[in-house]
């Protein structure tokens, strides 16, 4: 029997008020994680932002929500809620444990504090983060070390690279691996990659995909330059869909400058949900040489949608890609070179598809909140 059913429930208030507006990025973590705590023994409580108050209630019947007020919604109100008003919360829930899911937690919350760290890219990658950014979650991530009676991590790297360059004890690490909404995504027919293709434009057209937020860290200027080198002596030369937020990667417009006029290059920004299945299913391969990763959540969404998939043996992405996906270096040459293989071998990119499915199953949101849970009683002393 799982330790987080081996004794009475443990109560826990969780601080989601870092939310973004469109449950991006750590709301996706949020919201999948959630339901899935109850079968765990957990007695979730939850502040959220009022704009999230109904989808929660709605998701989650058996828990208590809690909004906030509006004028909190910005992120130095925010921060100044969760130093005053947050520990005032839990005086009045008084839970046996705080989950922040998002790095920060109050100076003196009153009761042990789980912390979940996303990323150790701030330390071991500083050059891929503004230095605002870098400074403020260096400066979060040490002081969660000292005030967090649990750690949750989302890959054995990203606990590794903490150890490494902030401290802490291995024991205070939880690894929660992510898990894939398959509800969302899986394998869809050949009408749903086209009805996606033709809504890119790509009507007839093959295309190497990309999924994330153009960002220094996602090495998109050298795969623009393999895909390059790949691609420009094709007959029919496929094209490149770079998916996701713009970000702030300066590289990019002079990679993309240099492409020659007869190839095809598409920046669609964010694809809407109900069309990443789609676009993931129906990629000849899905690029992602990434310099750096927490975890790597786009490599498994497409594995779990059959999408052969390249990526990096850097930081998580092994553990979550393992034998299922092929790799590359994160050079231009290399990239180009893999691609090649991939491009000239549909069997090859069949037995990866099918290797990826089996492989994302192992990831569930059912496991990660086991992991949570055993956080949890931890930090409780349960």
């Amino acid at each position: 029997m799982p330790s987080s059913l081996s004794s009475k429930p443990v109560r826990v208030l969780m601080d989601a008020t870092a939310i973004p507006a469109n449950l991006g990025g750590v709301g996706r973590y949020v919201d999948d994680l959630v339901p899935e705590l109850e079968a765990q023994g957990v007695e979730l409580t939850m502040a959220v932002q009022e704009r999230d108050a109904e989808h929660f209630a709605t998701r989650l019947p058996s828990a208590r929500i809690i909004p906030i007020s509006p004028r909190f919604e910005s992120r130095p109100m925010r921060f100044a809620w969760e130093q005053t008003g947050l520990p005032s919360l839990i005086r009045k829930v008084r839970p046996d444990v705080l989950h922040s899911p998002h790095y920060t937690c109050p100076q003196f919350p009153g009761v042990p504090v789980v912390i979940t760290l996303h990323d150790a890219t701030f330390f071991s990658h500083p050059q891929a983060h503004s230095r605002t950014k870098q400074k403020f979650f260096t400066f979060a991530i040490r002081r969660a070390i000292r005030r967090a009676a649990a750690l949750v991590v989302p890959s054995e790297a990203t606990r590794d690279e903490t150890i490494k360059y902030a401290g802490g004890d291995p024991s205070q690490f939880y690894v929660a691996y992510h898990g894939v909404d398959r509800s969302i995504f899986h394998p869809v027919d050949d009408a749903e990659r086209a009805r996606v293709k033709k809504s890119l434009g790509l009507d007839g057209q093959e295309y190497i995909g990309f999924l994330g937020t153009l960002e220094p860290r996602k090495n998109v200027p050298n795969l623009v330059r393999g895909w390059t080198q790949a691609v420009s002596d094709l007959p029919n030369p496929p094209a490149l869909v770079l998916a996701g937020g713009k970000g702030w990667d300066e590289d990019i417009d002079p990679a993309l400058a240099a492409v020659p006029s007869h190839l095809t290059v598409l920046r669609p920004g964010y694809l809407p949900l109900e069309d990443l299945p789609g676009f993931l299913s129906g990629c000849l391969v899905l690029a992602y040489p990434s310099i750096a990763e927490g975890f790597g959540l786009p490599v498994l969404e497409a594995m779990s949608c059959g999408a052969a998939t390249l990526t990096t043996r850097l930081t998580s992405l092994p553990e979550v890609g393992g034998d299922a996906v092929d790799y590359c270096d994160i050079t231009p040459e290399s990239i180009a070179d893999a691609l090649t293989t991939l491009m000239n071998d549909p069997q090859r990119r069949a037995r990866l598809g099918q290797a990826a499915i089996a492989r994302s199953e192992e990831f569930t949101w059912e496991r990660a909140a086991e992991v949570h849970a055993q956080a949890f009683r931890a930090a409780a002393g349960l």
